[in-house]
């Protein structure tokens, strides 16, 4: 069972750097931070389209993986698996 612990951790790390990535790609919404160091500026205040629907959904999926893999190796820990 170490091999799969191993396996499980190497995913999370993967997913995290990717998680992060994506949410840094996600075009701002205004009202943040960045608007008050001119990020507002050039902000568009349209609706957002396909590309961003699916890098939405794409964030969720990868969060999803993420959220089960942690409290996969949680219960792991706990219980003495692996």
């Amino acid at each position: 069972m170490t091999i799969v612990k191993i396996i499980l951790e190497i995913i999370v790390v993967i997913a995290s750097v990717l998680l992060t990535l994506l949410i840094l790609m996600h075009k701002g919404k205004g009202g943040g931070l960045s608007d008050m160091f001119g990020g507002g500026l050039t902000a568009n205040a349209g609706t957002s389209g396909v590309a961003e629907k699916n890098l939405n959904r794409l964030t969720v999926i990868v969060a999803l993986i993420w959220v089960a893999i942690i409290i996969a190796l949680g219960l792991m820990t706990k219980y003495g698996i692996g």
